[in-house]
């Protein structure tokens, strides 16, 4: 029932407010000029036509074609077109995003049941709401972008992982990567953390089983009035609510106390013996990856189109200014007594191993601001997107102001750590920064929808139990959502240079 319940509440946003740009906005825009054109290329049949401006595969345009081809014989039914390619317009095509985001949104309830079973349906519910509010998500559910595809992509491919169908992941993988080239690094993520998942599930049964077997001799070797003892105790427990419900709960204070190198160490170890398996189950994912590899070479760039405008560039910076967005995304989470005085708390215990980590924070962060901040000419020449005015009146408005945000920062990335950190091993943290550091540092423009789908793996796998903080964190997204929709619709401005209208948009 939550999914219907998700579905519904999804479209009655997606529906409207689809109308309504649709109407104000009736030509394609931004990128949209580039996209909409190669799309409706595609619904003539010309498959062999490419425009050079254009640095994604194709995957949204062939997963255009089937709502399209849908559309098409009803509207030719009733002579609202007389061809294909007539059904394939601006607002037709903007609507297979609306599409999307309602199943991207069913996806993001399916994920938070399968990572906490005990979830009733209604706090599941407003959790994927929530997240189907996001801002960026949000605002590109309406343009002919590929951003609402790639992040339903990718969690539908995480998804299937979860439940262990691996071929279907890698399928899934294979059609996110069509449709953004650097979806590669979330698919090599998302085998890392199934394997990972095996690996120490398998280290968790051979536990229970020595356990039990050590358990089984102790009980073997005592008299019947001391094993009536034990069960009376036993029982006493249980009465009392002591008896541990889950293995996890167990585990949590194992597992999750245990240092990084014995976790890789248990995760190397538990595998060797289970390689064939893990071989033969992740084989797909591993196919891909050398598909992808094959066509990075022939290709000679990762991107198809612009090369020298997307050339990989060495952009340590963005990391940083990812933490903060995120930070600021989560503002109820991270700013609550709990994470602070947690955080606090952890550095107070070890006070040596803390003093080091925030010294090697501070000087990690404060060389990559300083030699790795890159100021791409798009961010510097194009007043309609946000990023321009953050980056001239914020990080630019002083020289020394992007050495004084390195702190937020900082504080910012042993935040999301300490919150992550609470379910989360320490090697899946690991996979988590070196994927994210993966797609983020050799991009040289600021572009906060690239945030996007590590924001969402970070909110999904925090421990977020406060409903007041989802609220919250829904609020937020509503209002910047409501002023992004009104700047773009409702603030239209003129270039001397150029003609035609101008709007702001992320």
């Amino acid at each position: 029932m939550g999914r219907v319940e998700v579905a519904v509440i999804v479209s009655l946003w997606v529906i409207p407010i689809s109308i309504l740009v649709n109407r104000i906005v009736p030509d394609p825009y931004m990128d949209e000029i580039f996209h909409v054109p190669q799309a409706q290329q595609y619904c003539k049949g010309n498959f062999k036509s490419w425009n050079p401006m254009i640095t994604t595969p194709p995957g949204l345009y062939y997963l255009s074609l089937a709502p399209v081809a849908s559309l098409f014989p009803g509207m030719f039914f009733v002579q609202a077109v007389s061809s294909f390619f007539e059904v394939c317009s601006t607002s037709v095509l903007r609507s297979v995003n609306g599409l999307l985001a309602v199943l991207c949104s069913i996806i993001i309830y399916e994920i938070i049941l399968h990572l906490r079973p005990v979830l009733d349906d209604r706090k599941a519910t407003l959790r994927a709401v929530v997240l189907a509010l996001y801002p960026l998500h949000w605002f590109f559910t309406f343009l002919y972008y590929t951003d609402v595809a790639s992040l339903t992509a990718v969690l539908a491919m995480y998804l299937a992982c979860l439940k262990k169908k691996y071929r279907l992941s890698a399928l899934l993988g294979t059609l996110a990567v069509f449709i953004r080239q650097t979806n590669i690094i979330w698919m090599l993520f998302v085998a890392c953390t199934g394997i990972i998942n095996i690996t120490l599930a398998h280290s968790r049964s051979v536990k229970k089983v020595d356990n039990s077997h050590v358990s089984v001799r102790k009980i073997s070797h005592l008299t019947p009035s001391s094993t009536a003892m034990v069960i009376s105790n036993l029982r006493k427990r249980k009465s009392k609510g002591n008896v541990v419900k889950d293995d996890k709960s167990v585990l949590s204070t194992s597992i999750y106390s245990s240092g990084l190198l014995d976790e890789i160490h248990d995760v190397l170890l538990t595998s060797w013996p289970m390689k064939w398996d893990i071989l033969c189950s992740f084989s797909p994912f591993f196919l891909v990856l050398v598909a992808f590899v094959t066509f990075v070479y022939w290709n000679g760039s990762v991107v198809l189109g612009a090369k020298e405008a997307h050339a990989v560039s060495p952009h340590f910076a963005q990391i940083m200014y990812f933490s903060l967005v995120s930070t600021l995304a989560m503002a109820p989470v991270h700013l609550a007594m709990g994470p602070p005085k947690r955080l606090l708390w952890s550095f107070w215990k070890n006070k040596l191993l803390s003093f080091f980590q925030v010294l090697v924070a501070f000087t990690t962060s404060f060389f990559s601001v300083h030699f790795f901040s890159i100021a791409h000419p798009y961010l510097l020449a194009d007043n309609r997107h946000y990023p321009f005015y953050l980056w001239r009146k914020v990080i630019k408005a002083h020289w020394s102001m992007k050495y004084l945000l390195v702190p937020l920062y900082v504080y910012s990335w042993f935040s999301i750590f300490s919150i992550l950190g609470k379910t989360q091993r320490k090697i899946w943290l690991l996979a988590y920064f070196l994927a994210t550091a993966a797609v983020l540092v050799p991009a040289p423009l600021i572009e906060f929808r690239y945030y996007t789908i590590p924001l969402y793996f970070m909110i999904l796998h925090s421990d977020i139990n406060n409903d007041l903080h989802w609220l919250l964190m829904g609020i937020i997204y509503i209002v910047l959502n409501i002023f992004t929709l009104m700047m773009f619709l409702f603030w239209p401005f003129r270039w001397d240079h150029e003609p035609g209208i101008q709007r702001f948009i992320w």
